[in-house]
Protein backbone atom coordinates (compact mmCIF):
# COMPACT_ATOMS: atom_id res chain seq x y z
CA UNK A 1 0.00 0.00 0.00
CA UNK A 2 1.27 3.38 -1.05
CA UNK A 3 1.66 5.97 1.88
CA UNK A 4 0.11 8.73 1.57
CA UNK A 5 2.39 12.29 2.43
CA UNK A 6 2.09 15.49 2.90
CA UNK A 7 3.80 18.99 3.98
CA UNK A 8 3.63 20.24 7.19
CA UNK A 9 4.84 23.61 8.55
CA UNK A 10 6.47 23.16 11.77
CA UNK A 11 5.57 26.99 12.99
CA UNK A 12 1.78 26.90 12.71
CA UNK A 13 1.11 23.47 11.99
CA UNK A 14 -0.44 24.01 8.10
CA UNK A 15 -0.75 20.89 5.85
CA UNK A 16 -0.38 21.21 2.51
CA UNK A 17 -0.53 18.59 -0.44
CA UNK A 18 2.83 20.24 -1.94
CA UNK A 19 6.04 21.77 -0.75
CA UNK A 20 5.54 25.56 -0.66
CA UNK A 21 8.65 28.06 -0.19
CA UNK A 22 6.43 29.89 2.32
CA UNK A 23 3.76 29.18 4.26
CA UNK A 24 0.13 30.69 3.79
CA UNK A 25 -0.57 30.92 7.32
CA UNK A 26 2.02 31.96 9.17
CA UNK A 27 3.85 33.76 6.37
CA UNK A 28 7.07 31.73 7.28
CA UNK A 29 9.72 30.84 4.63
CA UNK A 30 11.31 26.83 4.39
CA UNK A 31 9.36 25.70 7.00
CA UNK A 32 7.15 22.96 5.64
CA UNK A 33 8.60 19.51 5.84
CA UNK A 34 7.45 16.42 4.25
CA UNK A 35 5.81 13.74 6.58
CA UNK A 36 4.02 10.35 6.35
CA UNK A 37 0.07 10.36 6.96
CA UNK A 38 -0.41 8.15 10.64
CA UNK A 39 -2.03 5.24 10.22
CA UNK A 40 -6.17 5.81 10.20
CA UNK A 41 -7.73 5.14 13.77
CA UNK A 42 -10.84 2.11 13.88
CA UNK A 43 -14.47 3.27 14.94
CA UNK A 44 -15.25 4.69 18.07
CA UNK A 45 -14.22 8.08 19.41
CA UNK A 46 -12.54 6.87 22.94
CA UNK A 47 -9.37 5.45 21.23
CA UNK A 48 -10.24 1.68 22.47
CA UNK A 49 -12.77 0.83 20.11
CA UNK A 50 -15.70 1.76 22.54
CA UNK A 51 -18.57 4.11 20.74
CA UNK A 52 -19.73 7.11 22.71
CA UNK A 53 -23.33 7.59 23.68
CA UNK A 54 -24.62 11.06 24.29
CA UNK A 55 -26.61 10.91 27.62
CA UNK A 56 -28.63 13.68 29.00
CA UNK A 57 -26.88 16.58 31.05
CA UNK A 58 -29.37 16.19 34.48
CA UNK A 59 -28.03 12.61 34.67
CA UNK A 60 -24.04 13.42 34.53
CA UNK A 61 -22.61 13.07 37.96
CA UNK A 62 -21.28 16.50 39.04
CA UNK A 63 -19.10 15.08 41.49
CA UNK A 64 -16.35 17.18 42.36
CA UNK A 65 -12.62 15.63 41.79
CA UNK A 66 -10.81 15.80 45.06
CA UNK A 67 -7.52 17.49 44.82
CA UNK A 68 -4.36 16.30 45.69
CA UNK A 69 -2.13 18.76 47.07
CA UNK A 70 1.65 18.24 45.70
CA UNK A 71 2.89 20.01 49.22
CA UNK A 72 4.71 23.01 47.36
CA UNK A 73 1.84 25.85 48.29
CA UNK A 74 2.69 28.42 45.31
CA UNK A 75 2.63 25.31 42.57
CA UNK A 76 -1.32 24.48 44.56
CA UNK A 77 -2.00 28.03 44.49
CA UNK A 78 -1.45 28.37 40.25
CA UNK A 79 -3.40 24.66 40.01
CA UNK A 80 -6.38 25.72 41.32
CA UNK A 81 -6.00 23.95 44.80
CA UNK A 82 -4.08 21.13 43.60
CA UNK A 83 -4.18 18.11 41.11
CA UNK A 84 -6.90 16.82 39.66
CA UNK A 85 -6.84 13.25 39.26
CA UNK A 86 -7.07 12.39 35.41
CA UNK A 87 -5.88 16.50 34.42
CA UNK A 88 -3.21 16.88 31.49
CA UNK A 89 -0.71 19.85 32.14
CA UNK A 90 1.71 21.61 30.15
CA UNK A 91 4.37 23.45 31.75
CA UNK A 92 6.64 25.63 29.49
CA UNK A 93 9.42 27.92 29.69
CA UNK A 94 12.96 28.94 28.79
CA UNK A 95 15.77 27.29 29.12
CA UNK A 96 16.94 26.70 32.48
CA UNK A 97 14.71 28.84 33.60
CA UNK A 98 13.46 26.04 36.10
CA UNK A 99 10.73 23.94 34.82
CA UNK A 100 12.63 20.33 35.22
CA UNK A 101 13.66 21.26 39.05
CA UNK A 102 9.90 22.30 39.62
CA UNK A 103 9.00 19.20 38.61
CA UNK A 104 11.47 16.87 40.31
CA UNK A 105 10.19 18.49 43.27
CA UNK A 106 7.06 18.63 42.52
CA UNK A 107 6.96 14.49 41.74
CA UNK A 108 8.79 13.80 44.80
CA UNK A 109 5.90 15.43 47.00
CA UNK A 110 3.21 13.86 44.94
CA UNK A 111 4.77 10.59 45.41
CA UNK A 112 3.88 10.72 49.17
CA UNK A 113 0.42 10.29 47.49
CA UNK A 114 1.23 7.65 44.74
CA UNK A 115 3.30 6.10 42.74
CA UNK A 116 5.16 8.82 40.76
CA UNK A 117 6.90 8.29 37.32
CA UNK A 118 9.44 10.41 35.68
CA UNK A 119 10.03 10.14 32.61
CA UNK A 120 13.27 12.22 31.10
CA UNK A 121 13.84 11.96 27.41
CA UNK A 122 16.56 14.93 28.00
CA UNK A 123 18.80 13.26 30.11
CA UNK A 124 19.85 10.10 31.82
CA UNK A 125 18.75 8.71 35.57
CA UNK A 126 22.23 9.48 36.73
CA UNK A 127 21.91 12.71 35.76
CA UNK A 128 18.49 13.12 37.75
CA UNK A 129 20.01 11.11 40.69
CA UNK A 130 23.07 13.64 40.84
CA UNK A 131 19.70 16.83 40.82
CA UNK A 132 17.93 14.79 42.93
CA UNK A 133 21.02 14.44 45.85
CA UNK A 134 21.55 18.48 45.20
CA UNK A 135 17.70 18.83 46.00
CA UNK A 136 17.76 16.99 49.02
CA UNK A 137 15.26 14.41 47.60
CA UNK A 138 15.06 11.43 48.52
CA UNK A 139 11.34 9.67 47.64
CA UNK A 140 10.62 6.25 48.02
CA UNK A 141 7.72 6.17 45.12
CA UNK A 142 9.68 7.80 42.60
CA UNK A 143 10.34 6.04 39.68
CA UNK A 144 12.98 7.22 37.15
CA UNK A 145 12.75 6.33 33.28
CA UNK A 146 15.39 7.34 30.72
CA UNK A 147 13.16 6.65 27.57
CA UNK A 148 12.04 8.38 24.60
CA UNK A 149 9.78 6.04 22.84
CA UNK A 150 6.00 6.92 23.36
CA UNK A 151 5.28 2.83 22.55
CA UNK A 152 7.99 2.14 25.98
CA UNK A 153 6.66 4.71 28.06
CA UNK A 154 3.58 3.52 27.80
CA UNK A 155 3.98 0.06 28.52
CA UNK A 156 5.77 0.93 31.31
CA UNK A 157 2.87 2.46 32.76
CA UNK A 158 0.57 -0.22 32.30
CA UNK A 159 2.91 -2.19 34.11
CA UNK A 160 3.28 0.22 37.28
CA UNK A 161 0.25 2.23 37.04
CA UNK A 162 1.50 4.83 38.09
CA UNK A 163 -1.01 8.24 40.16
CA UNK A 164 1.42 10.94 38.45
CA UNK A 165 3.53 10.95 35.15
CA UNK A 166 6.01 13.36 34.43
CA UNK A 167 7.13 13.82 30.75
CA UNK A 168 10.45 15.97 30.38
CA UNK A 169 9.95 17.03 27.43
CA UNK A 170 7.52 16.65 24.53
CA UNK A 171 9.22 17.55 21.95
CA UNK A 172 12.03 14.79 22.63
CA UNK A 173 9.36 12.14 23.00
CA UNK A 174 8.51 10.23 19.21
CA UNK A 175 5.94 7.36 18.27
CA UNK A 176 7.23 4.62 15.54
CA UNK A 177 3.94 5.22 14.55
CA UNK A 178 5.01 8.37 12.27
CA UNK A 179 8.50 8.43 10.23
CA UNK A 180 8.64 12.33 11.30
CA UNK A 181 11.85 13.44 13.81
CA UNK A 182 10.79 14.01 17.10
CA UNK A 183 9.83 17.39 17.72
CA UNK A 184 8.34 17.88 14.39
CA UNK A 185 4.51 19.08 14.72
CA UNK A 186 3.24 15.46 13.97
CA UNK A 187 5.40 13.89 16.34
CA UNK A 188 4.45 16.26 19.03
CA UNK A 189 0.61 16.56 18.23
CA UNK A 190 0.32 12.80 17.97
CA UNK A 191 2.51 11.83 21.25
CA UNK A 192 0.19 14.41 23.37
CA UNK A 193 -3.08 13.38 21.98
CA UNK A 194 -2.26 9.65 23.32
CA UNK A 195 -0.97 11.04 26.56
CA UNK A 196 -4.02 13.05 26.48
CA UNK A 197 -6.37 9.62 26.20
CA UNK A 198 -4.09 7.97 28.88
CA UNK A 199 -5.28 10.79 31.21
CA UNK A 200 -8.95 10.90 30.25
CA UNK A 201 -9.16 7.14 30.46
CA UNK A 202 -8.49 6.49 33.71
CA UNK A 203 -4.55 6.83 33.83
CA UNK A 204 -2.22 8.85 36.16
CA UNK A 205 -2.30 12.69 36.13
CA UNK A 206 0.14 14.07 33.42
CA UNK A 207 2.55 16.60 33.31
CA UNK A 208 4.60 17.51 30.07
CA UNK A 209 7.24 20.18 29.77
CA UNK A 210 6.93 22.03 26.25
CA UNK A 211 10.24 23.87 25.15
CA UNK A 212 9.57 28.03 24.17
CA UNK A 213 10.91 29.17 20.88
CA UNK A 214 12.54 32.80 21.09
CA UNK A 215 8.96 34.53 20.09
CA UNK A 216 7.84 33.18 23.95
CA UNK A 217 5.64 30.35 22.55
CA UNK A 218 5.42 26.84 23.47
CA UNK A 219 7.41 25.16 20.32
CA UNK A 220 4.77 22.97 18.41
CA UNK A 221 1.05 23.57 16.82
CA UNK A 222 -1.00 25.97 18.88
CA UNK A 223 -3.44 22.67 18.89
CA UNK A 224 -0.71 21.46 21.75
CA UNK A 225 -2.14 24.25 24.23
CA UNK A 226 -5.91 23.73 23.43
CA UNK A 227 -5.19 19.66 24.15
CA UNK A 228 -4.24 19.81 27.63
CA UNK A 229 -6.35 21.07 30.81
CA UNK A 230 -4.02 23.41 32.04
CA UNK A 231 -0.86 25.62 30.29
CA UNK A 232 1.93 27.22 33.02
CA UNK A 233 4.47 29.72 31.72
CA UNK A 234 7.38 29.81 33.76
CA UNK A 235 8.76 33.19 33.92
CA UNK A 236 12.01 34.87 34.98
CA UNK A 237 14.61 37.59 34.58
CA UNK A 238 18.18 35.80 34.09
CA UNK A 239 19.67 38.59 36.27
CA UNK A 240 17.24 38.11 39.30
CA UNK A 241 16.49 34.85 41.33
CA UNK A 242 12.86 35.47 41.20
CA UNK A 243 10.47 33.25 38.91
CA UNK A 244 7.15 33.74 38.90
CA UNK A 245 4.76 30.39 37.57
CA UNK A 246 1.51 31.64 35.55
CA UNK A 247 -1.49 30.14 34.64
CA UNK A 248 -2.18 30.48 30.94
CA UNK A 249 -5.06 28.32 30.66
CA UNK A 250 -6.43 26.39 33.69
CA UNK A 251 -10.10 23.87 33.03
CA UNK A 252 -10.02 23.28 37.14
CA UNK A 253 -9.23 26.82 38.10
CA UNK A 254 -8.26 30.46 38.06
CA UNK A 255 -6.22 31.97 35.12
CA UNK A 256 -4.86 35.24 37.24
CA UNK A 257 -3.33 33.31 39.50
CA UNK A 258 0.44 33.15 39.90
CA UNK A 259 2.96 31.56 42.09
CA UNK A 260 6.69 33.12 43.16
CA UNK A 261 9.83 31.22 43.70
CA UNK A 262 13.63 31.80 44.62
CA UNK A 263 16.00 30.02 42.61
CA UNK A 264 18.72 28.63 45.30
CA UNK A 265 21.49 26.18 44.98
CA UNK A 266 19.01 23.91 46.88
CA UNK A 267 16.52 24.09 44.48
CA UNK A 268 13.39 26.32 44.27
CA UNK A 269 12.32 27.93 47.16
CA UNK A 270 8.39 29.43 47.72
CA UNK A 271 8.36 32.84 48.21
CA UNK A 272 5.15 33.44 50.48
CA UNK A 273 5.29 36.99 50.98
CA UNK A 274 6.69 38.40 47.62
CA UNK A 275 5.43 42.07 48.51
CA UNK A 276 8.20 42.75 50.86
CA UNK A 277 10.97 40.60 48.04
CA UNK A 278 10.03 43.30 45.59
CA UNK A 279 10.10 46.17 48.05
CA UNK A 280 13.66 45.41 49.44
CA UNK A 281 15.40 47.47 47.62
CA UNK A 282 13.47 50.10 47.02
CA UNK A 283 15.04 53.31 47.15
CA UNK A 284 13.97 56.23 49.52
CA UNK A 285 13.84 60.09 48.00
CA UNK A 286 14.70 59.07 44.45
CA UNK A 287 12.15 60.97 41.80
CA UNK A 288 10.09 58.41 39.67
CA UNK A 289 9.27 55.48 41.90
CA UNK A 290 6.16 54.38 42.89
CA UNK A 291 4.53 51.40 44.76
CA UNK A 292 1.40 49.96 43.37
CA UNK A 293 -0.76 46.94 44.74
CA UNK A 294 -1.29 44.72 41.72
CA UNK A 295 -3.80 42.17 42.04
CA UNK A 296 -2.58 38.84 40.74
CA UNK A 297 -5.72 36.50 40.86
CA UNK A 298 -6.84 36.41 44.89
CA UNK A 299 -3.35 37.62 45.84
CA UNK A 300 -2.63 41.20 46.46
CA UNK A 301 1.04 42.15 45.86
CA UNK A 302 2.86 45.47 46.21
CA UNK A 303 5.46 46.08 43.52
CA UNK A 304 7.62 48.99 42.70
CA UNK A 305 7.48 50.76 39.12
CA UNK A 306 10.17 52.98 38.43
CA UNK A 307 9.90 55.88 35.27
CA UNK A 308 12.96 57.92 34.03
CA UNK A 309 11.84 61.08 31.57
CA UNK A 310 14.85 62.66 30.01
CA UNK A 311 14.99 65.22 26.89
CA UNK A 312 15.93 63.02 23.77
CA UNK A 313 18.32 64.44 21.19
CA UNK A 314 16.57 62.43 18.66
CA UNK A 315 13.33 63.35 15.70
CA UNK A 316 11.34 60.42 17.58
CA UNK A 317 11.85 60.38 21.42
CA UNK A 318 12.43 56.95 22.46
CA UNK A 319 9.88 55.06 24.34
CA UNK A 320 10.90 51.77 26.33
CA UNK A 321 8.70 50.07 28.86
CA UNK A 322 9.67 46.44 31.06
CA UNK A 323 6.72 44.68 32.56
CA UNK A 324 4.47 46.80 31.28
CA UNK A 325 2.25 46.93 27.96
CA UNK A 326 4.43 49.85 25.54
CA UNK A 327 1.16 50.62 24.01
CA UNK A 328 -0.48 51.28 27.57
CA UNK A 329 2.37 53.13 28.38
CA UNK A 330 2.03 55.88 25.38
CA UNK A 331 -1.93 56.41 25.51
CA UNK A 332 -0.87 57.44 29.31
CA UNK A 333 1.87 59.59 27.93
CA UNK A 334 -0.67 61.31 25.86
CA UNK A 335 -3.23 62.02 28.16
CA UNK A 336 -0.56 63.50 30.20
CA UNK A 337 0.03 65.37 27.63
CA UNK A 338 -3.73 66.80 26.51
CA UNK A 339 -5.21 66.63 29.81
CA UNK A 340 -3.04 67.06 32.34
CA UNK A 341 -0.60 70.11 30.67
CA UNK A 342 2.63 67.81 31.36
CA UNK A 343 5.08 67.93 27.94
CA UNK A 344 6.64 64.75 27.48
CA UNK A 345 6.65 64.25 23.67
CA UNK A 346 10.00 65.40 23.00
CA UNK A 347 11.14 63.27 26.05
CA UNK A 348 12.43 60.12 26.47
CA UNK A 349 10.36 57.73 28.18
CA UNK A 350 11.73 54.55 29.94
CA UNK A 351 9.91 52.56 32.56
CA UNK A 352 10.77 49.04 34.55
CA UNK A 353 8.75 47.33 36.95
CA UNK A 354 11.47 46.10 39.72
CA UNK A 355 12.19 42.20 40.45
CA UNK A 356 10.95 41.02 37.03
CA UNK A 357 7.44 41.27 37.15
CA UNK A 358 4.83 41.42 34.49
CA UNK A 359 2.12 43.90 35.02
CA UNK A 360 -0.88 43.42 32.84
CA UNK A 361 -4.10 45.20 34.59
CA UNK A 362 -5.02 48.58 33.73
CA UNK A 363 -5.08 49.16 37.56
CA UNK A 364 -1.63 50.01 37.25
CA UNK A 365 -2.57 53.51 35.27
CA UNK A 366 -2.41 55.92 37.78
CA UNK A 367 0.96 54.29 39.45
CA UNK A 368 2.36 55.00 35.74
CA UNK A 369 0.84 58.54 35.82
CA UNK A 370 2.31 59.31 38.89
CA UNK A 371 5.68 58.21 38.00
CA UNK A 372 5.86 59.66 34.70
CA UNK A 373 4.87 62.68 36.12
CA UNK A 374 7.70 62.47 39.48
CA UNK A 375 10.26 61.78 37.18
CA UNK A 376 9.25 64.85 34.81
CA UNK A 377 9.44 67.11 37.37
CA UNK A 378 12.00 65.36 39.73
CA UNK A 379 9.42 65.42 42.95
CA UNK A 380 9.53 62.40 44.62
CA UNK A 381 6.52 60.20 45.74
CA UNK A 382 6.01 60.12 49.43
CA UNK A 383 7.84 57.18 50.35
CA UNK A 384 4.71 55.50 52.03
CA UNK A 385 2.55 56.22 49.24
CA UNK A 386 0.23 54.01 47.28
CA UNK A 387 -2.32 54.31 44.51
CA UNK A 388 -3.83 52.39 42.07
CA UNK A 389 -6.51 53.05 39.14
CA UNK A 390 -7.55 53.00 35.57
CA UNK A 391 -7.01 56.52 33.51
CA UNK A 392 -9.53 56.90 30.63
CA UNK A 393 -9.05 59.23 27.43
CA UNK A 394 -10.59 62.32 29.16
CA UNK A 395 -8.37 61.69 32.16
CA UNK A 396 -10.92 60.70 34.42
CA UNK A 397 -9.93 58.19 36.61
CA UNK A 398 -12.18 54.94 36.90
CA UNK A 399 -13.01 52.51 39.34
CA UNK A 400 -10.95 48.67 39.50
CA UNK A 401 -11.75 45.70 41.34
CA UNK A 402 -10.97 44.67 44.52
CA UNK A 403 -9.58 47.69 46.16
CA UNK A 404 -10.04 46.29 49.63
CA UNK A 405 -7.35 43.60 49.49
CA UNK A 406 -5.17 46.27 47.95
CA UNK A 407 -5.62 48.54 50.52
CA UNK A 408 -5.34 46.02 53.35
CA UNK A 409 -1.93 44.66 51.78
CA UNK A 410 -0.28 48.14 51.68
CA UNK A 411 -1.11 48.93 55.39
CA UNK A 412 0.26 45.72 56.35
CA UNK A 413 3.42 46.50 55.02
CA UNK A 414 3.47 49.95 56.56
CA UNK A 415 1.60 52.35 54.09
CA UNK A 416 0.26 55.25 55.84
CA UNK A 417 -1.59 56.74 52.50
CA UNK A 418 -2.64 55.43 49.41
CA UNK A 419 -4.38 57.22 46.52
CA UNK A 420 -7.42 55.32 44.70
CA UNK A 421 -10.41 56.14 41.99
CA UNK A 422 -13.24 57.74 43.91
CA UNK A 423 -15.99 55.63 42.88
CA UNK A 424 -14.07 52.77 45.18
CA UNK A 425 -14.19 54.83 47.86
CA UNK A 426 -17.95 54.15 48.70
CA UNK A 427 -18.44 51.56 50.94
CA UNK A 428 -14.89 50.89 51.64
CA UNK A 429 -13.46 50.88 55.20
CA UNK A 430 -9.98 52.05 55.88
CA UNK A 431 -7.76 49.54 57.68
CA UNK A 432 -6.37 50.96 60.86
CA UNK A 433 -3.42 53.46 60.11
CA UNK A 434 -3.83 54.22 56.51
CA UNK A 435 -5.93 57.13 55.18
CA UNK A 436 -7.53 57.01 51.91
CA UNK A 437 -7.78 59.32 49.31
CA UNK A 438 -9.75 59.23 46.07
CA UNK A 439 -9.55 61.10 42.93
CA UNK A 440 -11.90 62.12 39.98
CA UNK A 441 -9.46 63.12 37.67
CA UNK A 442 -5.01 62.61 36.85
CA UNK A 443 -5.22 66.35 37.19
CA UNK A 444 -6.41 65.72 40.74
CA UNK A 445 -3.86 63.55 41.47
CA UNK A 446 -0.92 65.34 40.71
CA UNK A 447 -2.36 68.65 42.71
CA UNK A 448 -2.76 66.13 45.98
CA UNK A 449 0.54 63.55 45.71
CA UNK A 450 3.12 66.66 45.41
CA UNK A 451 0.73 68.59 47.71
CA UNK A 452 3.26 69.66 50.55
Amino acid sequence: MKLKTFYTCQKCGLQSPKWLGRCPDCMEWNTLVEETAPPRAGKGGSGKGQISVPVLLRDVAAAEEDRIRCGIRELDRVLGGGVVPGSFILIGGDPGIGKSTLLLQGAARLADSGEALYVTAEESARQIKLRAERLGISADRLLVLAETSLEAILERVEERKPAFLVVDSIQTIFTAALESAPGSVSQVRECAGRLMHLAKGGGPSVFIVGHVTKEGSIAGPRMLEHMVDTVLYFEGDPGHPYRILRAVKNRFGSTNEIGVFEMKDSGLAEVLNPSEIFLAERPQGASGSVVIPSLEGTRPILVELQALVSGSSLGTPRRTAIGIDHNRVSLLVAVLEKKVGLSLMAQDIFLNVAGGVRLNEPATDLGVAAALASSHLNRPIPARTALFGEIGLAGEVRAVSRPELRVKEAARLGFNRCFLPAGNLKNLEAPPGIWLGGVHTAAELLEEIFDE
